[in-house]
């Protein structure tokens, strides 16, 4: 689900506050379901990117709304001036390529004839014709869409902003909220439900209009600072364009460990072996994982993985986000330096506001001074770098 930040959210208030606080962070959603409804397996750790966000972040549940302040953000000891988020997208669909695996392992599975039943004549339960009849209702047209349950998570996640940052999110600053998205419609749709959150926020029990009449405006889509990587050449040329990338990727889907899934789950599904590929079985793991998200249910492809399964994989989509978006190529942390040299430009500039309304000393109060040193080191975006990436 996640590829990159799906958009960047700004509001701030007039500069008369003490203190300049400004937080860059992906923030989890929750679920439309109750604690006590909720559907789990015990492969939900080892989704990855395609974890539920109610299993990343459970503190949640009990009331979607409820904001969790940390402790070191209490109203007593410090005034938020400005706040910077990158926000992931909602709960969204499979993509049309992963659905057409699906499909295709689908066909698979009820392209058995009954000489392959091998299980259900020894008496045991068949895994294999249960999928087989378990109702494949993903069509292409979903390809990634956000999902109504993806519209709430942004509804609710807005509103728990509004009630952690009251100051922030008044009536008053309302038209100093920015809020930029990239062109993806789920990226596009997810900031438009966020919109929506805040009508709630401040208009309880009215219905939202649409979001080009708010205040503030629609989001702004802005591809070239939301999708870094579709536009630095040297992240297409090294690395989405290149071959030869993902070597180790490709190696370990032929290595032992999946082979070995491979088999066992040939096995149980009776199917041949030569028929399945890493691919096909790594969407049939996520399709577990899709499943709980959008309607929370536990379908059979949930039980045809155990726990050692289950790491394997995590780790076969680990290892691609290393070396297709993580520190496996330095470009892939590189490419994203527009991005954050925008947040430093904006954290600046309300620094630069705070000193000229306030005489007393903001060093050591402001993270945006001495603050930034470390997160500009952790990103791996030093000055002399994005001077010379950013032409």
């Amino acid at each position: 689900m996640l590829r990159g930040p799906c958009h960047l959210f700004r509001v701030s208030v007039a500069p008369v506050a003490a203190l300049a606080v400004a937080l860059v962070s992906s923030l989890s959603r929750c679920s439309l379901l109750e604690p006590e409804n909720r559907v789990v397996s015990p492969l939900s750790p080892y989704f990855g990117t395609k974890t539920r966000y109610e299993d990343a972040n459970p503190g949640l549940l009990p009331d979607p709304e409820a904001p969790r302040r940390d402790p070191q953000l209490l109203e007593e000891t410090c005034t938020p001036v400005q706040l910077v988020a990158l926000i992931r997208h909602g709960t969204r669909y499979p993509t049309t390529k992963q659905i057409r695996k699906l499909r295709q392992l689908h066909g698979l599975l009820q392209a058995r004839g009954p000489g392959d039943d091998r299980t259900r004549a020894a008496g045991g339960g068949d895994l294999g014709a249960a999928l087989a009849d378990w109702p494949l209702w993903y069509a292409d047209w979903m390809d990634g869409q956000l999902v109504e349950k993806g519209r709430q998570d942004m509804r609710q996640l807005a509103l728990r902003l509004a009630s952690l940052f009251p100051v922030l999110f008044s009536r008053e600053n309302r038209g100093r909220l920015q809020l930029v998205t990239s062109s993806k419609h789920r990226c596009v749709d997810s900031g438009a439900a966020f919109l929506q959150g805040l009508w709630q926020h401040y208009h309880p029990g009215l219905p939202p209009p649409d979001v080009a009449d708010m205040e503030c405006g629609p989001p702004r889509i802005n591809d070239k600072l939301m999708r870094f990587f579709d536009h630095c050449e040297k992240f297409l040329t090294q690395v989405e364009r290149n071959a030869t990338a993902l070597y180790h990727v490709e190696a370990f889907k032929t290595g032992p460990e999946m082979q070995n899934i491979l088999k066992k789950v040939a096995g149980i599904l009776q199917v041949p072996v030569n028929n399945l590929n890493a691919d096909l079985i790594q969407v049939a793991f996520f399709t577990c994982s899709f499943d709980l998200a959008i309607k929370g249910v536990k379908s059979p492809w949930c039980d045809v993985f155990d726990i050692d399964d289950a790491k394997v994989l995590e780790y076969l989509n680990d290892l691609k986000q290393y070396w297709k978006r993580g520190y496996g190529y330095t470009i892939n942390s590189q490419s994203s330096c527009t991005l954050f040299q925008d947040i430093f430009q904006h954290l600046d500039k309300a620094v630069e506001q705070k000193q000229r309304h306030w005489e007393n000393d903001i060093s050591g109060n402001s993270w945006p001074s001495e603050g930034d040193r470390p997160l500009r080191r952790s990103l791996r975006c030093p000055v002399q770098v994005l001077r010379r990436h950013m032409e």
